[in-house]
Parts: C-alpha cells; structure tokens; sequence
C-alpha cells in the first residue's frame, strides 16, 4: 500500500508532534484524514481548522466506516477500547515509524538522531533548503517558527527530492530509516523505560548507523560514543562547535566552527569543511547547543552541494523552533524565555546558555519532570543541572504515557538539589509563587503540558 493511494486514514493519538506532522502530508496528498487524542489541544485544534475530524472520547463508534489505514503511536496503551477495537476488527494498522520509514524511502532522505538537538538541526535544514529553492518535504518534532507548522514540503513545481526526518530513538523508531545522510547530535542516557541500560540504547544507535544506505554519509557530533556501524560502506564525518581537541573517530573527516565570537547576543563564526572554509556566517540564535546544531545543518548542506551565499541567507533568517529557547518576554527588567528541554543536558545547555546571554542576573526556573521513569534513573543528573540556577520551582511530574511508579515523585529531585531556593508547588500556584518571587529572568523548562501556562505567566508580568 503506498501513501498516495490511501483514501481515509485514521491516528490513534493525532495530536502527537510527530503523528501530526504525518496526519498532515495525509492531507496534503489529498486522503480524508481524522483521529483521536487523549485532550483537546492547541495543535489539536488547529490541525481541526484544516479540515481534520478529531475526538477525544475513547470510542470505537467514532472511528470511520471507510478507513483504510489506521496509524498509532506506541505511546498508546495496550488496553486503549478503540486500539482493542481494531485489533479485533485487524484494520490496517502501523506504527508512526513504520509509515515515516515508507515515505521517506521514496527520497533522498536526511535523518537527524539524538536525544537532543534534532528538532532544531532538522528543522534548520529545512529551512536551508527552503530558502535555497530545492523540492523537498520535511517531517519534524517541533513547529517551525518560520512557517508555523511540523510538515514542510516545497515542490516549486516539480516533486520533492529530498526528505528530512527526525529519527527517533524511543522505542528504536529509528530504524525503520534507511537514510543517505544520517546525523548524530548526542547519545545520552535516556529512555531507560525501554532499553533498561544506556549501553543497550547506544547499541540502538550504532545499528542505526548499520541502516545508512551504501555510498552515503554519517555525520557524528564528535565526542559522541557511537562506534559507526559498516564504516566502510559510508563516508563518516565528525562536526564540532569550536576548536577544541576532541579526538574524531577514527577514520572521519570533520567539519567545525572556526573564529567563533558573540555581538549582541549572536553568534558569529565560520564554518570548516574538510575542503572549504565558509566565512563571516551569522546565526540569529542564542547558545553554543544552536551553534552546534547550525555547524550540523551547514554539513549536510555541504554534502548536499549547497554554496556559502545558500547557507549563510539560511542561518541569518533562521526563526528557530516553539519552545526551543523561545523568549516570551524580553524586556527591560524582566526576560521570560520557555524551553522544551526534559533531559538534563538539555537543561544544562539551556541554562548555561541563559547565564552567558544575563551575567550577573538571577535566573529562575521552572521545571516539569517529564515521565516517572525518566525521574527514577536521571533525578540526580536533573539536580546538578538545576543547581545551575538561583532559584528552582519544581512542579509535580507529567505523566505522559506512564502511570505513577510507587516512591517516584519531584521530591527526589529536589532533596538532591544543594540550592537553598527551591521548593516544589502546585501548577494552580504557579502564578502567584512567580509574583511572590518576582523574577528578573524566568525559564519554565519541560515537554509536559507546562506550555499551557506561557500566555498567563505572560499577562502575569504585563506592564
């Protein structure tokens, strides 16, 4: 069954970012597309104004007579009534990166893994080759700011010939892609839920090195411990954001930042091929994690052919992502930026990134665990990132899929914590905690439904 040909298809769980991106080429290629989620959301209610038939009671009768495919996440539970439903009926059915792994097989396809720093990477590809004019379509796990939207396809009149996805380690969706170009940001310990150990996860990594097709290409973050799998059958690269001497992979080409330096809250550098040098490139994005992403997306682009004057438009117009470091309020007495980060790199990284751009201001932040797994085995690296800030609210931890495990709560984030301002509220105390607090630059800082509360915080500290 091929894409183009399916006339009604059905998400279970519709308002995922992923599944949303999927739900949308659907109706770009013209199929009758609806779905269920858990809750009305924002995205939910817009992927509804384009024409998209959502619910959100868990009920069989609701799915249509005519659907010929039926797509889920694996973030649905196994006793959800209408996944029983069709089981029991044995509808078509595959998983979001089965059918991600069909599509892109059509392409020339770019994949950016890692358990941080590909949303950003991928979505600034994309805007590359937007700007650049080349047909394309693109798949990504966050709203572009630039377009407004996850799924990004332009034909300018003839097919798109490249494709870029995200390649998701959760649940080793990942390898379901066959890519030519594969990027590696990072293979830090996470989703331990379902791969028990960080060694069976980078093992995971490695054998998605093992999928890029003959005659292509990996490009691995150096430092990253992901030993390419069938090296010889691919060209492997290694890219950094600086100068510093970390050892390559054995065998690799690098591409890097070179004379990096920060006017006015951006990065200037120039970018290092293993043949060229790119010069004078600026990215309107703050933090060294945005540098590292664009030194990713300027090494596709190089191996994808593109020119200095292409890249250098690329990166200078480059919006970034919602919720990726994305300032609410910038003003003089108080700045309020929001983050997706739920890892404690990425938190980390954000923070770091905050404190370089507010010397001498005291930063607060919010935070939201995001899984009661994902607290259970990383609490205490969450506590050394947090420590990072002046003053740490911790809210009680977003579910997601999982149901609550006995003894795991914020509480064991927090008792680790060496800051002596902290403390752990209620999200309906959220608004009067901060006025009581008073902050001069605020982070609210998790993937869980913390966005909910950006427009209220917003109008908290109106002038």
């Amino acid at each position: 069954m091929r894409a183009g040909e399916i006339s009604s298809v059905y998400f279970l769980g519709i308002g995922g970012i992923g599944m949303s991106a999927l739900a949308r080429y659907f109706l770009y290629l013209g199929s009758k597309v609806s779905g269920y989620d858990k809750t009305p959301t924002p995205l939910t209610k817009q992927l509804g104004s384009e024409g998209m038939d959502i619910h959100y009671d868990e009920n069989p009768d609701l799915i249509p007579h005519d659907t010929e495919l039926v797509i889920y996440t694996p973030a649905i539970p196994s006793d959800h009534k209408e996944y029983r439903f069709i089981l029991e009926k044995k509808l078509k059915m595959m998983k979001r990166s089965e059918v991600l792994g069909m599509i892109s097989s059509k392409y020339f396809t770019i994949a950016v893994a890692g358990t941080h720093g590909k949303t950003t990477t991928s979505a600034l590809i994309a805007h590359t080759l937007k700007t650049a004019g080349i047909p394309h379509l693109a798949f990504l796990g966050g709203v572009s700011k630039n377009y407004g939207t996850n799924f990004l396809i332009e034909t300018s009149g003839s097919e798109p010939v490249v494709c870029v996805v995200e390649a998701d380690e959760f649940d080793r969706s990942f390898l379901t892609l066959s890519p030519d170009i594969a990027i590696i940001t990072s293979a830090d310990a996470d989703h331990l839920d379902i791969y028990s150990t960080h060694e069976k996860m980078v093992a995971s990594f490695v054998e998605f090195t093992g999928r890029i097709k003959k005659g292509g290409s990996l490009i691995l973050k150096t430092g990253v411990k992901v030993k390419p799998k069938k090296s010889s059958s691919y060209n492997v690269f290694s890219y950094s954001p600086d100068d510093r001497k970390i050892p390559a992979p054995t065998g690799s080409k690098t591409f890097k930042a070179a004379g990096t330096f920060i006017r006015n809250g951006v990065y200037h550098f120039d970018f290092c091929s293993p043949n060229d040098v790119w010069k004078n490139l600026t990215l309107g994005l703050p933090g060294l994690f945005n540098l590292e992403n664009a030194v990713a997306a300027c090494s596709a682009a190089f191996l994808l052919g593109l020119n200095s004057r292409q890249i250098a438009k690329a990166l200078k117009s480059f919006q970034g992502v919602v919720r990726r470091f994305d300032f609410q309020v910038k003003r003089r007495g108080f700045v309020y930026i929001d983050d997706y980060a739920h890892h404690p790199e990425e938190l980390r990284a954000c923070i770091e990134a905050v404190k370089e751009m507010y010397p001498g201001k005291r930063i607060t932040g919010v935070f939201q665990p995001h899984l009661y797994s994902r607290t259970r085995d990383l609490f205490m690296e969450f506590a050394r990132s947090l420590d990072l800030l002046d003053e740490v609210v911790l809210l009680d931890i977003y579910p997601a899929r999982e149901k609550p495990i006995e003894g795991v709560s914020s509480e064991m984030i927090l008792k680790k914590l060496k800051s002596k301002n902290k403390l752990i509220i209620e999200k309906a105390e959220l608004i009067s905690c901060l006025k009581r607090l008073k902050p001069s630059v605020l982070i609210t800082l998790g993937a869980g439904d913390i966005d909910q509360y950006i427009t209220p915080i917003r109008r908290a500290f109106e002038k």
